[in-house]
């Protein structure tokens, strides 16, 4: 039986004194064996926590402790092992980077769509439906018929809609009028800020959807999904399935992007050194680097030990 929850959580919400809670946080989460990330700044909180349920739950009741978190929401999930290696608790300027100061997701996020009405929306002809996930995570699972923006960080999206926005662009307006358009993610928090840079853009039909897609793969039966593949999770189950089982895909510890059982049977691919997207982009001093790391985290697993060399990194 799994053994560890992990909890995701994240909320918009002012915050002016972010600095002055990292401290109490870090204590908290320690205090209770629960490790993970967790994301502080003057827009509010984010971030992904796992240990036994008991101290994960101790952890959300003094995050809502505060009367501006009183109403946060997180998305659970069982794990055989522990998913992370340490606990750290982050300043930050944002919680995602978006690179665009005047957006404020608390006040300017677009309509919330529930997981068992998000079909309705996407049967809508007119709908412009964009992911807004990074290139590798679209690359093993999306919504049939999404849009790819194919960029490698969220800083990059800006850009892209600025572009679609050009004539001919599918942001394009058509006889005068903004598209309609409906924008997801992993776990809601970046689809909610770029739901608010459309709005601050001018677009007044922009949806999203609400818990994003780990809400809808928990909530919606696959025979009536409209999700294609897998989805791609921080932290070292790599990847969820409907009903948020753990996916197929493991983790290239070189470049940190999702491999099939496909991708590990290319004569690049080497554990914890090299996968077909990375191997002519590495030294072969950074694949002796790697190789010993690998090495390291075999001599630890035979001892039974954790070894943070292997953690999951985050690159939203």
């Amino acid at each position: 039986m799994p053994e560890f929850l992990t909890a995701a959580l994240y909320k918009f919400v002012e915050l002016p004194d972010f600095a002055e809670l990292q401290a109490p946080l870090l204590a908290c989460c320690e205090s209770h064996g629960v490790k993970g990330t967790l994301l502080l700044a003057a827009e509010g909180i984010n971030g992904t926590i796992a240990g036994p349920a008991k101290g994960v739950h101790a952890v959300l009741a003094f995050l809502r402790q505060d009367a501006r978190l009183a109403t946060l929401e997180h998305k659970e999930a069982w794990a055989a092992h522990m998913p992370f290696y340490r606990m750290k608790v982050r300043l930050k300027r944002e919680i995602v980077t978006l690179g665009v100061p005047e957006v404020h997701p608390a006040l300017m996020a677009g309509q919330y769509v529930k997981p068992e009405d998000w079909n309705r929306l996407l049967d809508d002809p007119k709908v412009v439906l964009v992911d807004t996930r990074n290139d590798y995570e679209v690359s093993i699972g999306t919504f049939q018929g999404a849009i790819n923006p194919a960029t490698r960080s969220f800083s990059e999206l800006p850009g892209w809609v600025e572009r679609e926005m050009a004539e001919g662009g599918r942001l394009a307006p058509v006889d005068g009028k903004k598209p309609k358009v409906a924008m997801f993610c992993t776990g809601g928090i970046r689809c909610e800020k770029s739901t608010a840079f459309l709005r601050a853009k001018g677009f007044d039909e922009v949806y999203h959807l609400e818990g994003g897609i780990l809400k809808y793969l928990e909530t919606v039966p696959e025979a009536q999904s409209y999700w294609q593949g897998e989805c791609f999770v921080f932290d070292e189950r790599v990847s969820v399935s409907h009903g948020l089982h753990a996916g197929h895909y493991t983790l290239c510890r070189s470049c940190r992007d999702p491999l099939s059982e496909e991708d590990r049977k290319s004569p690049l691919y080497e554990l914890g050194v090299s996968c077909a997207h990375c191997h002519a982009t590495t030294t072969e001093e950074q694949k002796a680097g790697y190789r010993e790391r690998q090495r390291q985290v075999e001599l630890a697993q035979a001892r039974q030990q954790a070894h943070i060399g292997a953690r999951q990194q985050d690159r939203s």
